[in-house]
């Protein structure tokens, strides 16, 4: 009679086992990660340098520092103007975005009715055509729509930061919809039992159930929108002609001369540019986090 032993090693125990392979993993991270920091790193140094020492030595060199550059980026390309103009564009945007996801994607994942995968599908095939291939039709489109006085100086869409608004809630909501969509499925329908039988409605439910437990992925897709909306540059230069109405994305355009660009003056309003998004995202890091790695540890 013959007895097998079948023994099952820790995942401590294959780990020791198998030391260069660990090392060659961590070698690999850290060179991508710093092939990834790399052009940044360098952008924020020579954003501290003179051109002037830069045009002498070379840019592979140290030295000439000086904050010159900034004051210099800030005044050059207006940027307390266009921080403002992106403000006024990325902050409705955004919150228009993520309600109107919200409700359609509640809608999708509570209620089952003949066409709801359809309609879900609809939403997401506008993430599938490239931006340039609607130019024409989307131009013509806000030409012709007719704006009273109050709301547009032009008395149609164009030169408007409110076309620039609606056309980024068109293309950035059937993405919403659909990781929303999503982590709803994923809230126990008991939930929803117990609210009916205390008496709250939809709408109840919605305002006081649903979004309450959402934090985490509305969180992460608002990072995510500020990041998209603030930094597009494609629409902007389309529907916008006026270059008070420009958003700051339009200020390192103006830094950039027709036959001469001071790379180090552009590297600062780079940086000032990036800041406001790198705030965001540190101030929502936990909650970002937390609302891509839903549901890793299920099962």
């Amino acid at each position: 009679m013959t007895t097998t032993i079948t023994t099952t090693l820790s995942p401590e125990t294959r780990v020791k086992r198998a030391p260069g392979r660990r090392i060659a993993l961590h070698v690999f991270l850290w060179v991508v990660a710093l092939s990834w920091l790399f052009p940044l790193v360098w952008a924020v140094i020579n954003s501290f340098r003179d051109y002037a020492y830069t045009a002498i030595h070379g840019y592979v060199s140290l030295g000439g520092f000086t904050l010159q550059n900034y004051a210099n980026a800030w005044r050059q390309g207006e940027f307390g103007l266009h921080f403002w103009n992106s403000a006024v564009i990325t902050v409705p945007a955004v919150l228009l975005t993520l309600f109107l996801a919200s409700c359609m994607a509640f809608v999708l994942a509570r209620f089952s009715f003949r066409f709801n995968l359809t309609l879900l599908g609809v939403f997401l095939a506008a993430n599938l055509l490239p931006p340039q291939a609607l130019l024409v039709p989307v131009y013509r489109m806000f030409r012709a729509v007719s704006l009273p006085d109050w709301l547009s100086s032009s008395g149609s869409l164009l030169n408007n930061q409110l076309g620039v608004i609606l056309v980024n809630v068109a293309f950035q909501l059937g993405f919403c919809t659909f990781v929303l969509s999503n982590y709803m499925k994923t809230i126990p329908a008991e939930i929803y039992e117990s609210a009916k039988v205390d008496g709250a409605g939809v709408a109840r439910q919605f305002f006081q159930l649903t979004l309450p437990l959402c934090r985490p992925p509305l969180a992460a897709l608002a990072t995510l929108q500020v990041t998209w909306i603030y930094n597009e540059f494609f629409w902007a230069t389309v529907l916008l002609q006026s270059g008070d109405k420009f958003p700051i994305t339009s200020s390192l355009n103006s830094l950039q001369g027709q036959f001469f660009t001071d790379y180090n003056l552009l590297s600062a309003g780079s940086v000032l540019a990036m800041l406001p998004v790198l705030l965001i995202f540190f101030a929502l890091q936990r909650q970002f986090v937390s609302g891509l790695t839903l549901g890793s540890t299920k099962g």
